[in-house]
């Protein structure tokens, strides 16, 4: 087992809290001594009480799922003799509303791309180490969020 903590960090500087004029931006510290600027998403909550120049939960979510599965795909390409030089990956999260009109990430589509030195995969190939990725991933098996893995063919 393993404990993994982020301190999440918020001070009141609104002018009326009450009526929701409070600044939601806000910080994450990480165990490595990283701090990342974090807030509500401008489209969950208009500026000037979210930062679109900060991190929000939702694109936290999505990076998370992307670099999980990013991870995971690369240890397994390497494990099939596949040399990857670069990996990227425009991962989308949409949110939508579920049976009882609540707002949710209900799908993130991944897009990964890979350059490969030597041995390339075939797009079958490929797609199996993405299958294998997404059973593997801590991430992935964490959440009812659907993930689906786009393909380069």
């Amino acid at each position: 087992m393993s404990e993994h903590v982020a301190v999440i960090t918020w001070k009141n500087s609104g002018p009326n809290f009450g009526k929701g004029h409070y600044s939601r931006e806000h910080t994450w510290q990480f165990d490595g001594g990283v701090t990342v600027p974090a807030s509500a998403s401008p489209s969950v909550v208009p500026q000037p009480w979210s930062s679109a120049s900060a991190v929000d939960p939702e694109e936290a979510y999505v990076a998370s799922v992307s670099s999980c599965h990013m991870l995971w795909w690369l240890s397994i390409a390497a494990k099939h003799g596949f040399t990857v030089k670069t990996y990227a990956d425009r991962a989308v999260g949409v949110m939508t509303r579920n049976e009882v009109g609540k707002l949710w990430v209900s799908c993130i589509t991944l897009n990964p791309t890979a350059a490969y030195e030597g041995k390339v995969p075939s797009v079958d190939e490929e797609a199996h180490l993405h299958h294998l990725a997404h059973e593997e991933c801590f991430i992935a098996q964490s959440i009812k969020t659907e993930v689906r893995i786009g393909t380069r063919g």
